[in-house]
């Protein structure tokens, strides 16, 4: 199984998958499938990597080959959390510079708890910048949070709520339609019901 998550352009993503393919045959591995993931590294929906954790699952594959770690996972804690699923399936992960993840082993285990380690530092790094960041923005007289009185998207649909409770459309089908939660629905004519003629 290859996961490669590649570029759009077809020259990249060509030199990818010949790279792990020779890495594959190199090492011995049965080539199923290879996977191409074009979506971005950060974005939480990726299908392809969504296809080969499921084949994973069904303990259709048993490793997983990919040209860097960096490539599987969008975060050290994302990383962590995949490999310990992929761990209860007994499927390893195999970067091409040769190192094996698979956290039935102590070099799995070891490799696991640095990763770990770094994902709780990323973690603890980014509660301070955003600490930081509001201790500044209050020093500079920023008041933060939504402001009493704003809701900006309500207030913009308010007539359309309103019209629609008029033509008789349930609360229900109107916070569907106009993409509004059904309390958000029932406040805006709460709000219009206690306006004075």
């Amino acid at each position: 199984m290859i996961y490669a998550r590649v570029s759009t352009s077809d020259q990249s993503c060509a030199r990818q998958v010949t790279e792990l393919t020779a890495f594959a045959a190199r090492a011995g591995y049965d080539l199923v499938e290879v996977f191409k993931e074009t979506a971005s590294g950060t974005s939480a929906k990726r299908v392809a990597r969504k296809r080969v954790l499921d084949l994973a699952q069904a303990r259709q594959i048993d490793a997983i080959l990919v040209n860097e770690l960096s490539r599987w996972g969008r975060s050290t804690q994302d990383l962590l959390e995949s490999l310990n699923r992929l761990a209860g399936w007994n499927v390893s992960v195999v970067a091409m510079n040769g190192m094996t993840f698979e956290l039935n082993t102590p070099h799995g285990r070891m490799m696991a708890t640095m990763l770990a380690g770094i994902a709780q530092f990323e973690r603890d790094l980014l509660s301070e910048r955003v600490k930081s960041g509001l201790v500044a923005a209050r020093a500079r007289g920023k008041k933060l949070g939504r402001q009493p009185g704003q809701r900006p998207k309500s207030d913009k649909l308010a007539p359309q709520v309103i019209e629609a409770v008029a033509s008789g459309r349930s609360y229900r089908w109107i916070a569907r339609d106009l993409g509004l939660s059904k309390n958000t629905v029932t406040e805006i004519m709460k709000r219009h019901r206690q306006r004075p003629s």
